[in-house]
């Protein structure tokens, strides 16, 4: 799709111009005042904080225990510091924030690497190595990140750094030249695409920020940015490869944020360097489809349907999604997009868990120069009844009065996948009803061989049954079959996606919504005693006739079943996001069938 488009290259790639550099004040005075104070106030704590320290011990951590957040806290906090520097100095524009804005630069320039530990290995899913080779830059998410928020900088305040540090900005270029530039033209990373290899999010996102790096920096020859831009045609299209034309997000819809949003990002930079070329790519439906994922599966305010390695908190929409609808033509996610940043207490993502939203100095200012646009754009009101399947992963999501209804009826080979074939996710009123854990804090285990040991992977804690302790395991062929969508209803043959257990030839799950509620309905034949697990949130009561959640509803229950209640801690900083210090997990144990009505 995108590397058919080559042939229309102009004769000459210009530079990107994100926003106004610095000096161009009358362009930075255009900025809401709201948005000024903001970028202000961040600076200011900034300045008043230490840089932090990335000692080498801290690097060994992931090597001697596995855990990654102690490093990435310490490497992010300096990025997310530059960030905030450089804004607040491009909105007050007299020096005062300079000196701090060089000592980061330099910081960042003087460590061995960019990479991330858990990130430090050559080739795809092979152990990491204990240090970084400084003689072999690598290009990940975070180095890619890095350069980047460097070439950004550069862009808005290099003059200024050269003139205040004579040779910094040099400093600046070389680096991002040595460990960005000349690898990503003469080296293979495996997220650049390698014909039929199964891409994700590190394709679209490690593009986006190698072409800002190329189309930032002045020094670039139009050789290098044309050879870069057949690179990242290429991979966008070894990325598209593995979308189907419904677009759905397999990664889901914390992941959107790195996968769709990427390749917008990506997009809108090579169309600003050749929009004859690239322009026309936003007016495929396929785009358009990935654009509006995250549409769909948005349930109300900050809540998402969620499943795999994402919360239902997947963060609120804003410029980037703002600015992806108006490329596709969809005023419905435009819509979304400004009211959700209006509703946004931290727009600039300052406290956000996800790292890449603090860091990346470029979503800064999309926010800031398109914040007037935002506050303007009419209200979307409330979303419509209706459904929407994405036959290519197996979503299913449907809206009737105050209830949402999520579905996963695909398979168990996603990206950051769980296993989690066939289960649901209910929301009544805005609220979690039926829930999905999500995941906990990333360690070298979550991506090992080891990973389904950890019990938020495993089916047992999703809202599925378990038959006399065996769930579902892992990979493509665990599938769900014989999936029918209907109006305001989905079913499903679950076997499947389970290992061969003595006499289960069928397990068969029928889920249903309308006004009234949510009906589930599970058919077996199996002889042995079922137990299916519910996930809640709302602390759950033993009623008349089955479970009452609080004040929230109650899941009314067919005679016959057991009902035992288990409070989960909740503990994981990670989780800790969504969720309170406890969970709830109920399991209802049955023979052959069981009926469920959420009210």
């Amino acid at each position: 799709m995108i590397s058919e488009r080559l042939s229309f290259l102009p004769e000459v790639l210009p530079s990107f111009r994100p926003c106004p550099p610095a000096h161009d004040r009358a362009g930075w005075e255009t900025l809401p005042p709201a948005a000024k104070k903001r970028l202000m106030a961040a600076g200011a704590a900034e300045a008043a904080k230490p840089l932090s320290a990335l000692p080498l011990s801290l690097w060994l951590d992931f090597a001697r225990t596995g855990k990654r957040s102690e490093w990435e806290e310490a490497c992010f906090a300096r990025r997310a510091r530059l960030c905030a520097l450089a804004a607040a100095e491009c909105v007050e524009y007299q020096g005062r924030f300079l000196d701090a804005i060089a000592d980061t630069v330099w910081a960042i320039c003087e460590e061995s690497a960019w990479q991330l530990p858990a990130h430090n290995s050559y080739v795809r899913d092979t152990p990491q190595l204990p240090l970084p080779d400084t003689a072999r830059p690598l290009i990940d998410l975070f180095a890619a990140e890095a350069g980047a928020l460097l070439s950004t900088v550069h862009y808005l305040l290099g003059a200024e750094l050269e003139q205040a540090y004579p040779g910094l900005a040099t400093r600046m270029e070389r680096e991002v030249r040595t460990r960005i530039l000349t690898p990503y033209l003469r080296d293979h990373f495996w997220w650049m695409g390698n014909r039929d290899e199964p891409m994700c999010n590190w394709t679209s996102w490690c593009t986006q920020n190698v072409l800002l790096c190329f189309f930032l920096l002045p020094d670039v020859s139009q050789e290098e940015r044309r050879d870069a831009v057949r690179q990242a045609a290429y991979s966008l299209d070894c990325f598209l490869k593995d979308y189907g034309p419904d677009g759905c997000c397999n990664e889901g819809a914390q992941y959107y944020r790195h996968a769709g949003l990427t390749l917008w990002g990506a997009l809108r930079i090579l169309s600003s360097a050749a929009p004859e070329a690239f322009g026309p790519v936003f007016r495929e439906e396929k785009i358009r489809n990935i654009a509006e994922y995250i549409l769909n599966v948005h349930v109300d305010g900050p809540y998402y349907l969620n499943f795999g390695d994402c919360s239902p908190l997947a963060g609120r929409c804003g410029a980037r999604e703002y600015l992806f609808a108006r490329a596709v033509g969809s005023p419905a996610l435009e819509a979304l997009a400004a009211a959700d940043f209006r509703a946004d207490p931290d727009p600039d993502r300052l406290t956000a868990q996800d790292a890449s939203s603090r860091i990346n100095l470029w979503y800064r200012l999309l926010t800031a120069f398109t914040q007037r646009e935002m506050m303007d754009c009419p209200d979307p009101g409330p979303a419509p009844a209706g459904d929407v399947w994405y036959p290519s992963v197996g979503i299913f999501a449907a809206r009737r009065g105050s209830w949402v209804l999520g579905a996963k009826m695909g398979g168990n080979g996603d990206s950051h996948n769980h296993n989690d074939t066939g289960s649901v996710t209910v929301y009544k009123d805005g609220c979690p009803f039926l829930i999905d854990v999500g995941v906990e804090s990333y360690t070298r285990k979550t991506f090992s061989p080891q990973r389904y040991e950890i019990w938020t992977m495993q089916s047992g804690w999703h809202n599925l049954p378990t038959f006399d302790g065996v769930m579902q395991l892992p990979g493509a062929a665990y599938a769900a079959r014989d999936i029918r969508v209907g109006e305001g209803c989905i079913s499903a043959e679950l076997s499947g996606a389970y290992p061969p257990i003595r006499g289960l030839g069928s397990y068969r799950r029928t889920v249903s919504v309308t006004e009234e509620g949510v009906a589930l309905s599970d058919r077996t034949d199996w002889d042995g005693e079922v137990e299916l697990t519910l996930m809640t949130q709302r602390r759950p009561q033993l009623s008349p006739g089955g479970l009452a959640l609080e004040d929230l509803g109650v899941i009314r229950i067919s005679s016959g079943a057991e009902i035992s209640l288990q409070p989960v801690p909740v503990e994981d900083p990670r989780l800790r996001t969504a969720w309170p210090d406890t969970l709830w997990k109920i399991s209802i144990y049955f023979y052959k069938s069981l009926d469920l009505f959420l009210e």
